[in-house]
């Protein structure tokens, strides 16, 4: 039985082998024809990738190292002072003019009204000064009358002594003859002497008149130099009061505190009651209207980057649904490494080769940015458009 069963075995291992070998042959075919497949597609991918890089993506230069920037605002205190109200609170939106805070302004109202005293009192002096002038022009001339008045009595007192001396010369021509008493020859003698002193006094009056004309003419001269060319509106100290009320007055305008800018109010540091220093930073406003992109680009991704370029935004807040488009304005004049507080020094040749970046001003459409607006320090994506460089 054994020798009859080996015969009916024999055909069923003969016909397992083709199939097997059918088997293999159908999955190396198959296996071929997606290698090919996949060969052809990776060549696709290749050839679509070689074709976008060298029409748009060699034109090209991006980043994810970037961020949203502002100018912000400080806000400080032009005048120290007690604070007597706080109109905002961190977050609120405020517009350029609006009112921050109050500073108690009673001091700067005291020194205003000091400040317009001195100024009242200016004018005064300016006018008292004009009319100096007037009084002391008419001195003078009443001067000139008083010299002329002096000499003419000069004149008279002379002719008297003229004539008494005439009269004591003749007189002494008669005493030997008798014709002329002793008293009468001393009275002539005294009329000449009076007459003689009366000159001198003439004289004297003269000197006096033209003395006093003198001094009044030295305090016209004086006085007119203070006031001529001027006007009450232009003398010089009545300007310089005019400048201390305008600065007392800037100061009652300064104890309310404004808002320089549009924006939103961050970081308020103060409170109501507290006393505040001059120049000590009180709050922050950001212009969220007028922020711009800060982009730190590799040395070697500058080559083509000129100012001017277009470049196309996208902010992590908002995905790639939203997309903002900037121009450059400007390239940082230096590696944030060699502006840091402490530059790194490698003068002791402990040196490695670090890939440097320098940032990039990016300013934004403002309409965008109105539509969808951003805040300060949030990450960005930003490629640029470097084919105007070719």
């Amino acid at each position: 039985m054994a020798d009859a069963a080996t015969p009916e075995l024999a055909p069923d291992a003969a016909t397992e082998e083709p199939v097997d070998a059918a088997i293999m042959d159908k999955r190396i075919s198959a296996r071929k024809r997606w290698l090919i497949r996949l060969v052809i597609v990776i060549a696709v991918g290749a050839a679509v990738w070689a074709g976008w890089y060298l029409l748009i993506g060699r034109n090209q230069v991006s980043t994810e190292n970037a961020y949203v920037n502002a100018e912000m605002a400080q806000v400080t205190p032009l005048i120290a002072g007690q604070v007597t109200d706080v109109r905002v609170k961190d977050t609120q939106t405020v517009r350029k003019g609006d009112i921050l805070l109050v500073i108690d302004p009673t001091n700067a109202k005291i020194a205003l009204a000091q400040a317009e005293a001195d100024l009242a009192a200016a004018r005064r002096r300016f006018r008292q000064a004009r009319a100096t002038s007037g009084a002391l022009s008419a001195q003078i001339n009443a001067g000139g009358a008083d010299i002329a008045r002096a000499r003419a009595q000069l004149a008279s007192a002379q002719a008297d002594f003229a004539k008494a001396s005439i009269d004591l010369q003749r007189r002494q021509s008669l005493v030997g003859t008798g014709a002329v008493s002793g008293e009468e020859l001393s009275a002539a003698r005294r009329g000449e002497a009076s007459a003689a002193a009366a000159v001198t006094s003439a004289r004297a009056m003269v000197s006096q008149a033209e003395a006093g004309r003198q001094a009044a003419s030295g305090q016209f001269a004086a006085n007119e130099a203070l006031v001529a060319g001027s006007s009450e509106d232009t003398d010089p100290a009545v300007l310089a009061a005019k400048a201390r009320v305008d600065a007392a007055r800037l100061d009652v305008e300064r104890s309310v505190v404004r808002a320089p800018v549009d924006g939103i109010v961050t970081r308020r540091q103060v409170q109501l009651g507290q006393r505040v220093a001059q120049g000590a930073p009180v709050m922050t406003i950001v212009p969220i209207g007028q922020l711009y992109i800060e982009a730190n680009f590799k040395e070697r991704q500058l080559r083509r980057v000129r100012i001017g370029m277009p470049a196309k935004i996208t902010a992590d807040i908002y995905g790639g649904d939203v997309e903002y488009h900037g121009k450059i304005t400007g390239i940082g004049g230096g590696t944030g490494a060699s502006m840091a507080l402490i530059p790194a020094q490698n003068a002791t040749g402990n040196w490695i080769k670090v890939v440097q970046r320098l940032p990039v001003r990016i300013e934004l459409d403002p309409k965008e940015l109105a539509e969808h607006p951003l805040r300060v320090g949030l990450s960005t994506e930003v490629e640029i458009d470097v084919s105007a460089a070719n």
